[in-house]
């Protein structure tokens, strides 16, 4: 595949919120790039249910975006101050509309500016946790959800004797107050989406994401999907207007889809399954079958799906269970199926098979020259790289890579010479993500940028995910006295046990054929353990 060198134009990435797989993921891999990516500064980015500094955030963005060739905006950021701060705010309709305006300065200053948006449907967990929601889902969250998924059952299909009970048992005890503050704040961010289709019609917007953050088929999360479903069919955007599961990873899918369309280029992708059932189960915290998901996440990103392995720039290997996703904190006993109905080892001597035979994927000191003596004279080069290029979504497991997985690849020799690999969070997160990293590559080869982050989802999907998280909360949180939704800050002794841990980890399975991978940071962003922040360097 052909790549435009040495256009150095600017892309303007505005995150969903301040974890590192928003703030920092999409960044890196547009670092990986020739062009100049910029972000606002984390000490403007808020803090879980603080928000950020909307005002000051807009007149940034503004401001980046004059000069810019393209920008990728979460409008949940510009909006609300970020993903948790779009399910607690007291904004009303009239406020979202003159914040949401604001889109059309961007465009007014800069014509010529594409901008790539998404923006989250909210959504409603069926557990009671305030964790990340309003206070009050502490005590009536799993109530909320059974109530909007029972009234919207009931529509669909009906409920048995049971379910009636049920909901008029909920109906006789859940607050009023509660459910008028939640289904208000519901109505205004409904109403925000059907704005940004709106913008989207009118061209402000380029290309629209709702992602689709902890799926289920009935509920008010359900009922508002359908209505902007439906809101995109009748105003013919299906086109540039897209709604699939995920969350997480758009912005790395938008940055790969704004470096795509800046080539001219749409790579093709062929897809190779480790099991049968493979592209068939539902996968974790989703509402589809994996295959419909898949194809939206490649096409999103910019690419297209091929019917074969010649036709491909890039060949996507999927490592998916053999019959129902399981976690990856259980992977040490495994159901039946996971052994018998999925064969991972012909999943691994095919990536092997493909990486032997195609072309060495680092260039030579001679066309480094060639290169760069061409970029200076302003001519297009092509990246040489391995056609076609392989790289693994790890979804065996929700949460957390598969170990065995790992113990193969390094057996094979080809653990450092994939284009992507990710194994995190939910399915639509590892594929977005991988996808993402792996057609960037296409067009700039095994860059020091492409090792690192080919490392950084080595130690953060595989060693804390799958090992160091699950080891420090089953006993060791306890004993300091600490819970593992509150830590002892974000670079207390918590971090420092997490990075010996992923130390030890990295010596054990990722040192190898003169490779090795440094910690430069590790802190916990949230201060709880769910999601690790690290910066690694691949040596």
């Amino acid at each position: 595949m052909n790549s435009s060198h040495g256009k150095n134009g600017k892309i303007v990435i505005l995150p969903l919120d301040e974890r590192p797989c928003n703030y920092n993921f999409p960044y890196k891999l547009g670092k990986s790039t020739d062009y100049k990516v910029v972000r606002p500064p984390l000490e403007w980015m808020g803090c879980k249910k603080q928000p950020a500094d909307t005002t000051r955030l807009w007149t940034w963005t503004e401001l980046e975006c004059l000069r810019a060739q393209g920008a990728v905006l979460s409008l949940d950021t510009l909006l609300y101050g970020g993903i948790v701060p779009s399910r607690l705010h007291e904004l009303d309709q009239a406020e979202i509309a003159r914040r949401m305006d604001q889109l059309r300065h961007l465009k007014e200053q800069n014509p010529n500016l594409i901008i790539y948006a998404f923006q989250l449907i909210m959504r409603c967990p069926q557990y009671s946790s305030s964790d990340e929601e309003p206070d009050y889902y502490a005590d009536w969250g799993r109530e909320i959800f059974r109530k909007g998924y029972l009234e919207h059952l009931d529509e669909e299909q009906g409920l048995d004797p049971a379910e009636q009970e049920e909901l008029r048992d909920i109906n006789a005890r859940l607050p009023q107050e509660v459910l008028i503050d939640y289904l208000g704040r519901r109505a205004v961010n409904r109403e925000a989406n059907r704005l940004a289709l709106q913008y989207v019609e009118e061209g402000i917007i380029d290309f629209l994401i709702f992602p689709q953050d902890d799926s289920a088929p009935y509920g008010y999360t359900a009922r508002d999907q359908r209505l902007v479903r439906e809101a995109i069919r009748e105003k013919h955007l299906g086109l540039r207007a897209y709604m699939y599961p995920g969350a997480d990873e758009v912005g790395c899918t938008l940055m790969a889809r704004m470096v795509n369309h800046f080539q001219a280029a749409v790579p093709s992708v062929y897809l190779r399954f480790g099991s049968i059932e493979g592209p068939r189960i539902i996968p974790a915290y989703e509402d589809r079958r994996l295959y419909e998901t898949l194809k939206y996440q490649i096409i999103a990103a910019g690419g297209m799906v091929v019917s074969s392995q010649s036709e491909a720039d890039l060949v996507l290997l999927l490592n998916t269970p053999g019959e129902k996703m399981g976690e990856a904190v259980n992977q040490g006993n495994p159901s039946a199926g996971y052994d018998t109905e999925r064969t991972l080892v012909e999943l691994v001597e095919y990536a092997g098979y493909l990486l032997d035979r195609s072309s060495s994927d680092i260039l030579t000191a001679e066309h480094a020259d060639t290169v760069a003596q061409e970029e200076a004279d302003g001519k297009i080069v092509p990246v040489q790289t391995s056609r076609p290029a392989v790289a693994i979504a790890d979804i065996a497991y929700a949460n957390g890579g598969d170990l065995e997985l790992l113990s193969l690849l390094r057996q094979r020799g080809i653990l450092y010479r994939l284009a992507g690999y990710a194994g995190w969070n939910t399915s639509s997160n590892t594929l977005g993500t991988v996808i993402a990293q792996s057609m960037i590559y296409l067009h700039y080869g095994r860059t020091r940028e492409h090792m690192n982050f080919l490392a950084l989802r080595y130690v953060e999907d595989l060693g804390y995910d799958s090992i160091v998280r699950k080891a420090l909360s089953s006993g060791p949180i306890q004993e300091l006295g600490l819970d593992k939704f509150l830590l002892d800050g974000p670079r207390g002794q918590v971090s420092q046990m997490v990075r010996e841990g992923l130390e030890q980890f990295i010596r054990d399975h990722l040192e190898q054929e003169g490779h090795s991978v440094r910690i430069l940071d590790c802190y916990m962003p949230w201060n709880r353990m769910f999601e690790v922040g690290l910066n690694v360097h691949a040596d």
